[in-house]
């Protein structure tokens, strides 16, 4: 049943998201934005978590699970190492994620060549 919720509260997501595409002049960029941001906002208001521990990848994989990931490890540091942690926090809980992404976004500019839509 993990696997259903997992698909539906992810496939909410990104019903929301084509929503947004589709109805307002939202750019694809500014909704992924909106997403990591939301995710803070949500995680901050204590909502996040328990969808995150209900739906598990459901609310973790899209980018609303960055951001729970950004606000946890921001969290984190505070309770640690006091106020320079809200500068550090964020970029140690995800730095995994974010090297992976500028890795293959690198291979894939090696491998692949760009080009202008025609």
């Amino acid at each position: 049943m993990q696997y259903v919720w997992a698909f539906l509260v992810g496939g909410a997501f990104c019903v929301i998201a084509q929503l947004l595409i589709d109805l307002t002049s939202f750019t694809p960029a500014r909704i992924l934005v909106g997403y990591v941001v939301g995710g803070v906002a949500l995680t901050g208001l204590g909502v996040y978590k328990p969808l995150a521990s209900f739906a598990g990848a459901g609310a973790s994989v899209p980018l609303t699970g960055f951001g729970f990931s950004l606000a946890l490890g921001v969290e984190k540091a505070v309770e640690e190492q006091g106020i320079i942690g809200a500068l550090t926090g964020g970029l140690t809980a995800t730095a995994g994620g974010i090297t992976a992404a500028l890795c293959f976004g690198v291979i894939a500019s090696l491998l692949f060549k760009s080009r202008q839509k025609s």
